[in-house]
């Protein structure tokens, strides 16, 4: 199966928060090894067979044998074993864990434009990717460092007016006190959701 290693499986905390993606390889190791579940997701089916996607009637975890026992839908992807074929889960559940694991963006440019939403700190304009970049506050070669208490962004001109002068001496002053952004949930950065099924996980 070409997507075996592809992590397209949705992973859920026991209080069914979502905490990252695992690939189907991985999925279907947690699923033999029982640390975790699989999330049977049920949908109504019209009078062909096919499934009317517009809402879940049901969600059940069970377990490698059960999982083992289901059909394969017309809508589900699925590996072929030597004795049958076995439907690939959309969304597992781990057993023993109710943790929440938070993450932190490093330093980088698209952190440092999406903390200020890509407003000159400066001028208070919002600049396109293009026309900005990254100012330290405190200049590099006055021992100003690459961090986030000490990065903002920037429109280009003002930047190179700066140059390597503190904001005061070069006449400006920051709209705010850049800072470090808030640890968040894991879960608010699976921006592309794999599968429709994550989207009933997704909403908080």
């Amino acid at each position: 199966m070409k997507n075996i290693d592809k992590a397209i499986v949705l992973t859920l905390n026991r209080t069914w928060r979502a905490i990252g993606q695992r690939t189907v390889r991985q999925a279907f190791c947690d699923l033999l090894s029982g640390t975790a579940l699989a999330m049977d997701i049920r949908y109504e089916l019209d009078e062909n067979g096919v499934v009317q996607a517009t809402g879940p009637i049901d969600c059940v975890p069970v377990n490698w044998e059960e999982w083992l026992g289901l059909p394969v839908r017309s809508c589900d992807l699925a590996i072929q074993t030597p004795r049958r074929k076995v439907r690939v889960p959309t969304v597992i559940v781990v057993a023993n864990y109710a943790g929440m694991p938070l993450w932190r963006p490093g330093v980088t440019r698209r952190s440092i434009y999406e903390r200020d939403g890509g407003i000159c700190q400066y001028t208070g304009r919002r600049v396109a990717w293009s026309d900005g970049n990254l100012d330290h506050v405190v200049p590099r070669s006055r021992g100003g460092a690459n961090s986030f208490e000490n990065l903002v962004w920037s429109d280009r001109g003002v930047n190179t007016r700066k140059a390597d002068r503190l904001p005061e001496e070069a006449g400006l002053r920051l709209l705010r006190e850049p800072r470090a952004p808030v640890a968040q949930p894991i879960f608010r950065r699976i921006r592309n959701p794999k599968h429709a099924d994550w989207r009933w996980f997704l909403k908080y």
